[in-house]
């Protein structure tokens, strides 16, 4: 049976978010450290987009500086997502392909979001692997509804995938901030409701962040059938962490134009 890291929820910014992401990629690319599983946080809350998109056209950014709300560019494809600091749990795999005994994308996407059903089924929310389409990336959902979604990029035969479980949304002030075409903030609420659904919203009641992460880790065990082990980032991640922070993710030319200096 493989041992994996686990690296416990932390909370940290958007720009050290995805630096970490990156440094613990390059660190497994290098073969310096085993296959990861990391639990994150953003604080203040984010919208993160995809590593092709353009903010001014998917965002209101003007609502976004208002509500103290970060913008950050992923090193990953898919859609905008709104992070909402206290509204959900963010996971990362960062594996390579081969220990998952696949190099197919779509194989990756299902192996890892069977963990995170079997996660649910813990907490006691049935959920269903959805494809996606052209448009948009493979998600769950509950009796219809999106409750985790996830983009990935793979480099060198190491995947990096990771996705949002959804706690709790407030889905009013998620479409004061994304653009959805054709609909004003309120119309796009309304849509949403019928689209995307939480943990909280389908067990009518609270559940902490811990509390998912614990699920989560379960969930990821049984799937995977790995061990987990409790590390902490290396001091070669760390260092590069805090370059790419502050040369990368932190910069108007990566965040607002895919580029980096």
């Amino acid at each position: 049976m493989d041992t994996w890291r686990l690296i416990s929820l932390q909370t940290n910014n958007a720009y050290m978010n995805m630096a970490t992401d990156e440094a613990i990629l390059t660190a497994r690319i290098a073969g310096q450290v085993p296959n990861t599983l990391r639990f994150y946080r953003w604080q203040p809350s984010t919208v993160s987009i995809g590593k092709n998109q353009n903010p001014e056209t998917e965002l209101y950014l003007d609502a976004c500086k208002q509500q103290g709300v970060d913008v950050v560019r992923r090193i990953s494809g898919g859609g905008t997502v709104y992070h909402d600091f206290e509204g959900e749990v963010t996971y990362s795999v960062t594996a390579k392909t081969a220990d998952l005994g696949t190099n197919d994308i779509t194989s990756v996407y299902v192996q890892i979001y069977e963990a995170i059903t079997d996660a649910l089924r813990l907490l006691g929310v049935p959920a269903d692997f959805s494809n996606g389409d052209a448009k948009n990336c493979p998600n769950l959902t509950v009796n219809g509804k999106k409750i985790s979604g996830s983009s990935q990029t793979v480099t060198r035969g190491v995947v990096l995938q990771h996705g949002t479980v959804l706690v709790k949304v407030d889905l009013p002030k998620m479409f004061t901030l994304l653009k959805l075409k054709n609909a004003s903030c309120t119309q796009a609420a309304d849509i949403a409701k019928r689209k995307i659904t939480s943990i909280q919203n389908e067990l009518g009641h609270k559940i902490m962040p811990e509390t998912v992460a614990n699920a989560l880790a379960q969930g990821f065990r049984a799937i995977l059938k790995i061990q987990l082990e409790i590390g902490e980032l290396t001091p070669f991640e760390l260092q590069l962490a805090n370059k790419l922070y502050k040369e990368k993710y932190t910069t108007k030319e990566w965040n607002f134009g895919g580029k980096t200096s």
